[in-house]
């Protein structure tokens, strides 16, 4: 927001210099970001006048002058501008005068005549972006002035830094009724009176409210036998000044009273709004609109249009039509004034990508009860300016109005707060100067109701805010918060979480950390049907690249999209492992369900190689022996393993799942060849996933703790017959079920199949170890217990001694 020095004291009175003024408004909250002094530096270039003007000698299109600067002294001035007679008083830039652009003016020789200076046109001096000559000036003017502070354009701009809450400050007024408010001055508003000599207004202009949503407001006058044309100097000069470009002086009204009052207008050419109607509704999908840029927008139902009886004339909120602009030749004028829904307008800026002066204020929030008065305002001064008529008064359609905002303040928690001792009649006092209603209750709190124009005070802690600004950020002493300092000890769950990534490292395994979205293909990559619920994945709204557009449901991709990296890299010796969280979208809910996953890759060497021979290559019971090592750190029970329904993206055979009871673990495995394609692996790769979650529930398991015996003990060795496909896990789940008491320790230590064994049948070998904690075991006491072991693995498992 960029405002002037002499434009604020229009409406307040003060006698701060501008870099204290500077200062105060920081300290309110609007920091200056800038500052910019207009004529500043520019003494030197003074008001002259043109005592003599005669063809140069050695140059045809270039002019002698003498030049009378106040001082007595005549001045030699070559000059090449043709709009200019003698007599004519002009800005004449004295040798070493710096003009805009670091342009210094020397004593210079021109075509073998000397130039003591250099008359000025509008755009040496930085007035206007273009200009046709010098600069002519009244001749009323004092000679030897500087131009700047003759045409009074000495003038200094902020530029301020607006927080977007502080919609009330993207104004003049706004701006000088905080720097009132601070300093306990009144501020000084335009007095409008209407001209109201025309004829009614509802016989010119009919407004019809179809979206009362996204415009509970609407208000428009009439102006009749208006002359467009060029806008005044003081105009010119004061939009200019802030960095808006002059059109002519019925838009350039519009555009002074939106900065002035932060309420944006609009005015149509009257002839070219078809019927005199105005209907302010939502656009059809696929409209298609010419705004004034002359660019065609296609629309959607979301945004909202301002229509004539025909077609669209405005995009509302954002920018007019090119179908009825003004134009030299427009006399009557339609001047629409409105409240448009923020959310509307900023949807429709975005997607367009059209931000304006316009779109940015209602995007924040005008004045609700301030868009009559700034329609009264622009139009009895387009009607001084154009020498128009104005219809006799208004259209005002509200079909939704909106009641004052009151909140409930208590001083006493204001105090507490801010650790400041105001008392209530301070608080009230500054709450006035804000022009807030102050009602004081029985109770000691106030009944605070908020004017229309500050639409970001909502709650008792906005009230608070500005009570601290007011009387000052810096009075707000410096004091250390009470705190108790409290030693917590981690949950269950984070330090298993530690164990677990301490157990990893310590087998050698490296930690990473990958971005926790990627792209829908590596539901595919991973091999995963249809019905899969890891589909299942939630989409971003504003994904960075399509890679990276849905949350992971598995943490698998990042592993290997690392791995490939890696290996591309010849990096072949992987352990990789992470333990992140994923996400998975439930039925109903608004947000996804987060637990914590812990996944990890193998591959390459189990050891690294040395000169006298080659390292063996990882294989499934390396990645198998780091999940058994978090199952035992976690004292998880009863673990069963297998080899049945393998997950699409591991090697069928080389695979298997870990339960307890009917609760899934994890898997482990080789990744299948298909998918290690899909992310360009030459290697065999080995992982492993473990549900977190699960582990934490069924970590904690009691395990009795016994003394080693003092006995012998009496090893026996079974080799049996089974059948090929049932798992080995069976024998040793039918000899457990025994509960043998003697049978300290059962082991498999050879597994065979092939000649001399049925093509049908495998071939078991157990070590089983018996002993007793209370007296040597007898021979025909370890057979009998070693019988019943047979015994149930003929009878449940259909085995044969070998």
């Amino acid at each position: 927001m960029k405002v002037t020095y002499n434009w604020l004291k229009e409406f307040v009175d003060f006698d701060l210099a501008p870099v204290e003024l500077a200062d105060l408004l920081t300290m309110l909250g609007l920091e200056v970001e800038g500052m910019e002094h207009l004529g500043g530096g520019l003494d030197e270039v003074v008001v002259a006048r043109v005592i003599e003007k005669a063809q140069h000698p050695n140059a045809d299109k270039l002019s002698l002058c003498k030049i009378d600067a106040g001082d007595g002294e005549l001045l030699s001035v070559v000059c090449g501008a043709q709009n200019f007679s003698q007599g004519a008083t002009v800005a004449l830039a004295r040798i070493g005068a710096v003009l805009p652009g670091e342009f210094k003016i020397k004593r210079s020789k021109i075509r073998g005549e000397e130039s003591f200076g250099m008359l000025c046109s509008e755009k040496e001096l930085g007035l206007a972006e273009e200009s046709d000559g010098i600069m002519l000036l009244s001749d009323e003017l004092s000679l030897g002035q500087p131009v700047f502070e003759a045409l009074k354009l000495k003038d200094t701009v902020f530029e301020i830094g607006l927080t977007p809450n502080r919609a009330d400050c993207l104004s003049v007024i706004g701006i000088a009724r905080e720097i009132a408010a601070k300093l306990g001055r009144k501020v000084k508003y335009p007095v409008v009176t209407p001209p109201e000599d025309g004829e009614p207004v509802h016989s010119k202009i009919k407004v019809t409210i179809q979206d009362s949503t996204g415009c509970p407001r609407y208000a428009a006058r009439y102006l009749t036998g208006c002359t467009i044309g060029p806008s005044p100097a003081w105009l010119v000069n004061r939009l200019q000044a802030v960095g808006v470009r002059s059109i002519n002086n019925a838009v350039d009204v519009t555009n002074l009273v939106m900065l002035e009052m932060g309420q944006p207008l609009h005015a149509f050419d009257h002839a070219r709004v078809g019927g005199g109607q105005i209907v302010v509704r939502r656009a059809e999908e696929g409209e298609v609109f010419v705004t004034l840029d002359n660019q065609e927008r296609k629309l959607t139902a979301d945004d909202l249009v301002i229509c004539d009886r025909d077609k669209p004339v405005a995009l509302a909120g954002v920018m007019g039509g090119l179908n009825s602009e003004i134009s030299n030749s427009t006399t009557d004028i339609l001047l629409e004034s409105a409240f448009f829904s923020p959310p509307v307008i900023r949807k429709t800026a975005k997607r367009l990508g059209l931000h304006t002066e316009s779109s940015h204020r209602f995007e924040r929030g005008v004045d609700f009860e301030g868009v009559p008065r700034a329609l009264d305002r622009a139009a009895v001064l387009i009607a001084h300016l154009t020498g128009g008529r104005m219809a006799n008064g208004q259209v005002d359609a509200c079909p939704a109005p909106r009641k004052p905002v009151t909140i409930t303040f208590r001083p006493e928690r204001a105090n507490e707060l801010l650790g400041l001792n105001l008392s209530s009649d301070r608080m009230a006092d500054l709450f006035r100067s804000l022009e807030f209603n102050v009602i004081p209750t029985a109770n000691g709190s106030f009944q605070v109701c908020v004017p229309s124009f500050r639409v970001d005070i909502e709650r008792e802690i906005d009230l608070i805010e500005e009570i601290c600004r007011l009387n000052g950020f810096d009075q707000v002493p410096a004091t250390l918060p009470v705190a108790q300092v409290v030693s917590e000890r981690p949950s269950p769950h984070q330090t298993l979480q530690r164990q677990v990534r301490d157990c990893l490292v310590a087998a050698g395994m490296n930690e990473i950390v990958t971005f926790s979205f990627i792209g829908p293909e590596a539901a595919d990559r991973l091999l995963l049907p249809a019905d899969d619920p890891r589909r299942n994945s939630l989409a971003l709204c504003n994904p960075l690249a399509q890679e990276q557009s849905v949350m992971r449901t598995t943490l698998l991709p990042g592993l290997l999209e690392t791995a490939a990296r890696n290996l591309n890299f010849r990096n072949l010796d992987l352990r990789l492992f992470e333990l992140r969280r994923i996400y998975l979208p439930e039925a109903g809910a608004e947000m996804p369900r987060e637990p914590l996953c812990c996944a990890g890759l193998l591959s390459g060497a189990r050891d690294e190689a040395r000169w006298c021979h080659d390292a063996q290559a990882v294989d499934f019971f390396d990645a198998k022996g780091i999940v058994e090592s978090i199952l035992g750190l976690a004292r998880i029970n009863g673990v069963r393993w297998s080899a049945e329904q393998p997950e699409p993206f591991h090697h069928p055979g080389k695979s298997a799942r870990f339960c307890v009871g009917d609760v899934q673990l994890g898997t482990v495995g080789e990744i299948h060849p298909v998918t290690l394609q899909h992310y360009g692996i030459d290697y065999p790769v080995y992982g492993f996933e473990i549900n977190f979650e699960a582990l934490v529930r069924l970590a904690g398991g009691q395990r009795a703790i016994l003394p080693p015996s003092r006995y012998p003990d009496s090893v026996r060795d079974l080799a049996l017959l089974m059948e090929r496909e049932r798992p080995v896990a069976d024998l040793l789940d039918c000899v457990q079920a025994l509960r043998i008491k003697e049978l300290e320790e059962v082991g498999i230590f050879d597994l065979y199949q092939g000649e001399r064994i049925p093509a049908e049948s495998k071939s078991v070998a157990l070590r089983l170890r018996y002993r007793s904690s209370e007296r040597t075991l007898t021979d025909d006491e370890v057979q009998k217990l070693h019988q019943k072991v047979i015994d149930a693995a003929t009878r449940n498992l259909g085995a044969t001694i070998r």
